[in-house]
């Protein structure tokens, strides 16, 4: 087993097959800079050959970036046998590494190229020949390589033996249709490696049974240099090995070293979600809303008493930080915990109180943020409404075809009026725009920006359901979320940003 690790990325090649997911060209882009230059892959797969005319735009831009960065030979191109068009596509780009995809498996060879193998290896030398004449590299695919094992493992090693010694800098051998168990991968993967010690292997799994993570551990154990991962997991069908969970199991499990840079993990997932339009689960490990987020109570006190519910994955690797649920399982430790970083404190009452008043909120499946928290004391204890420091007095929005909307309102700020009125692109825009006329104009003060907007309802998706809002914002460095909730999106909205206002009125 190596003690090194080298990671290529295909999450703009393979990750870009996952159904109804595209990238524009300025999106690769930004993707391929946060890859190399921030997350530190080693090597990254930015597309397919002959895909479109919009992917030479896009596989040239990034070529020239590339180059200008001194990283081109980072760069690399999924081609194909194909009487070296393939290599001229990529040549025309500016790239300088073809991955060149051959057939790993006799049926894909005979059934689908209708060829001997003679005849594939006698291609596939011409277009290696081809390659290296005009000065471009070449890592070798062998599509199919797992049924190729299972099913006639003597092909495999009578093609890579006839290629053993051509200049191809890696052979790739994909779990193209992800069908191997951790066993299978130890046995074939051993395999290539006690028949060619001399050659350079990348193992490249892929989730069809769950069991990509798995069997990336037993590829390394078993000998390769190389992983394919995808951020998020991102991939054909069930999608590939997810580079956050590779990175670690290599450094956890494996004592494996690779370039990566854990603290980079987040920002790279939330780029590739928001350009993706797919989602990241919210238990995804190392990357998901709530993996580092403890919601017995039990767990809350042990890690108060002795870290007793911690493991080596610590968030602060990841660049976040462990945070303890509110709702019906929160025992007086997670509202410790919460209150801790609020820097408040309650006595044993008012603490009984407070987390009878969140157990109800969570069994009515609200969600409770540590931002509800002094809302949630202020209405339990019974606090007088003048603590409330900003208050909506009144408010009217209208909403007519072919013109904008409006807003206007009434808001006291520590018991001083204030009237405004504005227009917006919608009902909430238009609120909004009105408060930063007050804050920005009025007091000449700083206003939040608003960093995300969710909206959820309940199951059901009734018309009369109540709606979720939850803002994220960001005010000097900090930042922070509020919940607005209603059976109208608009009014969810405005509570989820009075409570900000008051937040940022008592910090």
């Amino acid at each position: 087993m190596t003690e090194h690790i080298e990671i290529l990325d295909t999450t703009l090649r393979d990750g870009e097959q996952t159904c109804g997911v595209s990238f524009m060209p300025h999106e690769k882009l930004a993707i391929v800079r946060m890859m190399l230059e921030e997350l530190m892959v080693d090597r990254i797969e930015i597309a397919s050959a002959r895909v479109s005319e919009g992917e030479v735009k896009s596989v040239s831009s990034i070529c020239q970036w590339a180059e200008k960065a001194g990283v081109l030979d980072k760069i690399e191109v999924l081609g194909f046998v194909d009487g070296n068009i393939s290599v001229d596509w990529i040549r025309q780009c500016g790239g300088k590494v073809i991955n060149l995809l051959a057939k790993g498996s006799r049926e894909h060879c005979e059934k689908q190229l209708g060829k001997t193998l003679p005849q594939h290896i006698s291609d596939i030398k011409t277009t290696i020949g081809y390659a290296n004449g005009n000065g471009i590299k070449v890592n070798l695919y062998l599509e199919d390589w797992s049924m190729g094992m299972q099913r006639d493992s003597q092909y495999v090693f009578d093609l890579v033996r006839a290629l053993a010694n051509e200049k191809i800098e890696r052979f790739m051998l994909p779990d193209t249709l992800g069908v191997l168990n951790p066993n299978q991968v130890t046995d074939f993967v051993g395999q290539m490696v006690g028949h060619f010690p001399q050659l350079r292997f990348d193992f490249h799994a892929h989730n069809d049974y769950d069991m990509a993570i798995s069997n990336v551990f037993a590829a390394v154990k078993a000998g390769v240099s190389g992983l394919h991962t995808t951020i998020n997991g991102l991939g054909e069908r069930a999608g590939n090995a997810s580079i956050a969970s590779v990175q670690a199991i290599l450094k956890d499990h494996l004592h494996v070293n690779t370039n990566l840079n854990e603290e980079r993990l987040m920002a790279a997932s939330r780029m590739v979600e928001s350009f993706s339009g797919i989602a990241i689960a919210s238990n995804q490990p190392i990357v998901g809303e709530n993996v580092f987020t403890q919601v017995a109570g039990v767990h809350a006190d042990g890690d108060s008493k002795h870290n007793l519910y911690c493991n080596k994955l610590l968030p602060e690797r990841f660049g976040r930080k462990r945070e303890y649920a509110l709702g019906k399982n929160s025992g007086k430790a997670n509202i410790k915990k919460n209150l801790d970083e609020l820097g408040m404190t309650l006595d044993e009452d008012s603490m009984r109180k407070v987390t009878a008043r969140i157990i109800e909120l969570g069994d009515r499946k609200e969600l409770v943020t540590q931002d509800d928290l002094p809302f949630i004391i202020s209405d339990v204890l019974k606090h007088d409404v003048s603590d409330e420091k900003v208050r909506l007095l009144g408010y009217n929005v209208a909403l007519c075809n072919s013109l904008k909307p409006t807003c206007s309102l009434r808001l006291d700020i520590n018991g001083q009026v204030f009237e405004e009125t504005s227009s917006g692109d919608g009902q909430y825009d238009a609120f909004v725009r009105a408060l930063r006329k007050i804050y920005k104009i009025t007091l000449e003060r700083k206003f939040p920006m608003l960093v995300n907007y969710a909206v959820s309802i309940p199951p059901g998706g009734r018309t009369d359901a109540f709606v979720q809002t939850i803002i994220t914002w960001e005010f000097e460095g900090r930042t922070f979320k509020t919940r607005g909730l209603d059976a109208d999106q608009t009014e969810a909205a405005i509570k989820a940003t009075i409570k900000m206002l008051n937040i940022i009125e008592n910090s």
